[in-house]
């Protein structure tokens, strides 16, 4: 596994220093400095060197070399990495998760895995054959002209070895056009639609066919934050990023994210993020850190692709 290992982390060092696409689809590479805020989308992480340490609502969970993580729904985190020494950044690999490959592996005969449990960020002990599936992975980066055949298969075995892991029941959740996260996931792409506007918890379970309580504890045990929490943590990493990169005073950004009160807004910013708007920026600019910056836009704004067309995609799997 030494051995696996170090040949991945060579192969990721030739990264750039923010996220790297592979020409693998839903597979990159990651080699950085500093750890960007950002919503992160469904996905499992691998700590390849160095570590990670992710604040998401009420958990605060460190990741280190050798483990990987899973994401089950779009959450916004913040959080900072640890280099592996001098001149060892942090390095990993990051495989975003399509849930119908997950459904077509479960169809398949893969062994059923628990149910998922309520605590799903915490990071687990990759086994030597996952190792060894990710440093097949990334060859092909040398090999282009056999992603397309080997690719697929590849991701299959990645997840087959994540399912039958503690994280399998979260994989299956995952996978199902009917369960809780499907639900959950509804509400998240609402919010995500209309971070700047008043929400209604009532509202909310309505579109996930819930009662409001069962709303209420399932969302909050898959983004361990409430409903509010986490539109309030999209709003400040949106206002974040607009202070960097369309610079107003505080107050027009802290009104244009959603806030009503000026004063409410510097408050939290300063709780989340440590410093007042103007002083972060003024830290941000110092240090260098408008590329990291730029790289999560995206990650702030909506996703397009609706998860209700996900989980008709899937529902085409199982029937097929």
């Amino acid at each position: 596994m030494t051995h696996a290992m170090d040949e991945l982390r060579s192969i990721v060092m030739r990264a750039e220093n923010k996220w790297t696409g592979t020409g693998i689809s839903r597979v990159a590479m990651v080699r950085a400095e500093a750890c960007a805020d950002q919503v992160y989308q469904p996905m499992l992480h691998f700590v390849l060197q160095g570590s990670k340490t992710l604040s998401i609502g009420s958990r605060v969970s460190t990741y280190q070399a050798g483990t990987y993580f899973l994401v089950p729904v779009d959450v916004p985190a913040t959080g900072e990495i640890q280099a592996g020494g001098p001149g060892l950044p942090y390095l990993a690999v990051s495989l975003t998760l399509e849930p119908v490959v997950l459904a077509s592996l479960l169809l398949e005969g893969v062994n059923e895995p628990e149910q998922a449990n309520e605590v799903c960020f915490g990071g687990v002990l990759a086994p030597a054959e996952m190792t060894d599936a990710w440093l097949r992975m990334l060859r092909l980066i040398d090999h282009p002209r056999e992603i397309a055949m080997l690719s697929p298969m590849i991701e299959r075995e990645i997840l087959f070895r994540a399912i039958q892991g503690p994280l399998g029941g979260w994989l299956k959740d995952i996978a199902r056009p009917d369960g809780r996260l499907a639900h959950i996931r509804r509400a998240i792409h609402w919010i995500r639609e209309h971070y700047n506007e008043p929400i209604f918890v009532e509202q909310l379970a309505a579109l996930t066919d819930m009662s409001v309580a069962a709303f209420y504890r399932h969302f909050k045990a898959i983004t361990a934050m409430t409903p509010i929490q986490y539109q309030k943590r999209l709003r400040l990493l949106r206002a974040r990023w607009l202070l960097l990169f369309e610079p107003r005073d505080a107050a027009s950004i802290a009104f244009a994210v959603g806030y009503e009160s000026a004063s409410q807004f510097n408050r939290e910013y300063a709780r989340l993020f440590g410093l007042p708007p103007a002083r972060d920026m003024a830290r941000f600019k110092a240090e260098g850190q408008r590329g990291a910056a730029r790289g999560q836009a995206a990650r702030l704004l909506p996703r397009r692709d609706s998860m209700l067309s996900t989980s008709t995609s899937v529902e085409k799997a199982i029937a097929a």
